[in-house]
């Protein structure tokens, strides 16, 4: 069995992230002006660059129907939602220096009619998606001064999703400003507690059922041979398996109700604290609350099948906002078929049903099925403690914690980790994008 020094002697308090060990992020080289101003050259026509980049230095800089401080406004109104301090403070930066007014910064009081209109789109798409109807949609663009065009305010969701898919990933990967990361530690003892009781305390699970780091609890290296069996067995019955389609759906109800169990506890008590960005968030207390909460029924599922990003979300943002369809739809490939094909110690492995379990699942605790998929894998290859922190970095990122970060996966590296944030933001993302076009998409016929 292999011993492991405890969790918390594991989180860092100085470098880049407060998750990994600063020794192993690769250090930034310094950069003179002569590459600076080259890599300002190469961003200009967005080529040579990977997608993600490509996707968000469109959204904020290229041609678009926003003007820019717009654009910077509604990325800060959007991290502002998960209390990202760090996003808070770059996009107000940014915000600045493209010359938005310095009134709008005092809180979205201050800030015009037809943005502070935005604010029930942000709040709903960051923490309940599934609520978004056509009457939102045609609130904002209604006649009169504060109204939104339809390509607008298109422009203005998908920065919206773009942004509170960002906070997962920057809250996920313990991202946060130098000067903050001691006072952001000290918070989180507070609100969480030592490593021993902070995930049974802060989830709706038994103590018995949360992993907490003790080496004489889980072996890991028999945990990583067995998730890899697990893999095995699963592709080779995937070839052999025919399911019903009432079975399939079955399995797929049986996941999303058993998502009920994995979870950050109760929104309704949770206090609400003051952070960096709060001026720009109204009505604090509307939280995540499951999809698939006990006893309502009147949400109805949200089936892939009849409104696919592929088959209906690409065509209507790529009509109303010229080329950024086709630039998230690489990005949501290019993540989703990322692979070196290893598995922490293994080589020449493949990961394909693990990383379609974790964006499934994502999408299952949101209420959106595929038809075609088999949720039954989703319990056989994503751990409890996986679930745990999926959820909390989808759901509620300001809620990680550098325990629950350490607490899954532990013989993976930390770039495996990450990836695993790359998939949970683009899921998310997508999953806010399926709801919100299909909102407009009903407003319009």
């Amino acid at each position: 069995m292999i011993m492991e020094e405890p969790l918390r002697a594991r989180c860092s308090s100085t470098g880049p992230s407060a998750f990994i060990p600063e020794d192993e992020i690769l250090e930034a080289l310094p950069m003179d002006p002569c590459t600076e101003l080259l890599l300002v050259e190469a961003y200009s026509p967005c080529t040579g660059l990977d997608h993600l980049t490509q996707n968000h230095f469109y959204l904020l800089w290229m041609d678009g129907p926003l003007p820019l401080h717009y654009r910077q406004y509604i990325a800060i109104m959007a991290v502002a939602r998960h209390q990202c301090s760090f996003l808070v403070e770059v996009h107000v930066q940014e915000f600045c220096r493209v010359g938005g007014p310095v009134e709008w910064l005092r809180g979205l009081r201050h800030a015009p009619q037809r943005m502070r209109n935005l604010n029930d789109i942000n709040k709903i798409l960051a923490h309940r998606p599934w609520l978004i109807t056509k009457d939102h949609i045609q609130s904002l663009v209604r006649t009169g001064e504060s109204s939104w065009s339809l390509t607008e305010l298109v422009h203005a969701v998908v920065l919206l999703a773009h942004f509170h898919a960002l906070a997962s990933f920057v809250l996920g990967s313990g991202i946060n400003p130098e000067e903050e990361e001691e006072e952001e530690e000290e918070r989180d003892d507070q609100r969480f507690g030592s490593c021993s009781c902070d995930l049974a305390d802060s989830c709706s699970l038994k103590p018995e059922e949360v992993f907490c780091g003790s080496p004489e609890m889980t072996d890991s290296v028999s945990e990583l041979e067995a998730l890899m069996d697990r893999m095995k067995r699963l592709q080779e019955e995937q070839e052999e398996e025919e399911a019903s389609q009432e079975e399939m759906a079955t399995r797929f109800e049986r996941e999303k109700k058993e998502s009920l169990l994995v979870g950050s506890g109760d929104f309704k008590e949770e206090v609400v604290t003051k952070s960096k960005g709060s001026q720009f968030v109204v009505d604090p207390t509307f939280r995540y609350q499951d999809f698939a909460r006990h006893g309502e029924d009147d949400l109805p599922t949200f089936r892939a099948q009849d409104y696919s990003w592929e088959d209906h979300g690409f065509s209507l943002v790529n009509r109303l906002y010229s080329d950024i369809g086709v630039l998230l739809d690489d990005k949501f490939r290019t993540v989703c078929n990322l692979t070196y094909y290893n598995m922490a110690t293994h080589e020449d492995v493949d990961t394909t049903t693990l990383r379609r379990a974790i964006f499934n699942y994502v999408h299952c605790m949101y209420g959106i099925r595929y038809d075609d998929y088999n949720y039954g894998e989703v319990n056989q290859l994503l751990e409890r403690s996986l679930k745990v922190y999926i959820k909390t970095v989808t759901c509620y990122p300001e809620r990680t914690t550098c325990h629950m970060y350490h607490s899954y996966w532990r013989q993976f590296r930390h770039s495996e980790k990450v990836h695993v944030n790359l998939l949970l933001m683009e899921a998310r993302m997508q999953a806010e994008l399926l709801y919100a076009l299909r909102a407009i998409t009903h407003y319009m016929t």
